[in-house]
């Protein structure tokens, strides 16, 4: 297989950290079979490095002389940002259910008070952070009618 099949797929595997580790490993193991393997693996760890910081890696570098010997400090990198991704990602998740739960108490409230939300106020939910939701729930209390709370 030749190296330029791998570097297609470290290219492919896009900003995923988990995919881009899968692709490395194959790098490196097309590599090790290839027969000039450390001409090729100082001209792929470059362009690697190259890669890793157009995607905004943020892992050290400098370090990194070779694919093939130093792939278990590359992989010890990749696994901390997959970390990191995935933890940032469950950060997001969570909020983004507090942000729909808000919203739902909001409707629920206008439901009680006012009966059946019309799409406009629909469409201001869809569309407020957080803390105008917790206004909202406040203000909810003391209106006398969508007009009046949604004046702003």
């Amino acid at each position: 297989m030749p190296p330029l099949s791998g570097v297609f797929s470290v290219e492919n595997a896009g900003a995923s950290w988990e995919t881009l580790q899968q692709a490395v490993d194959r790098i490196v193991t097309i590599i090790q079979a290839a027969p000039n393997k450390e001409r090729i693996d100082k001209v792929i760890t470059r362009w690697i490095k190259r890669h890793l910081q157009r995607l905004g890696a943020d892992i050290n570098l400098e370090q990194l002389e070779s694919l093939v010997e130093d792939k278990a400090m590359l992989a010890e990198n990749l696994e901390n940002l997959v970390k990191k991704e995935r933890l940032q990602g469950r950060q997001e998740g969570r909020q983004e259910g507090r942000l729909e739960e808000a919203r739902e108490v909001v409707r629920t409230q206008l439901t009680f008070k006012f009966g059946e939300v019309p799409e406009w106020v629909e469409a201001k939910l869809a569309n407020a952070n957080h803390d105008q939701l917790k206004v909202w729930m406040r203000d909810v209390l003391f209106a006398n009618g969508l007009e009046e709370m949604f004046k702003h």
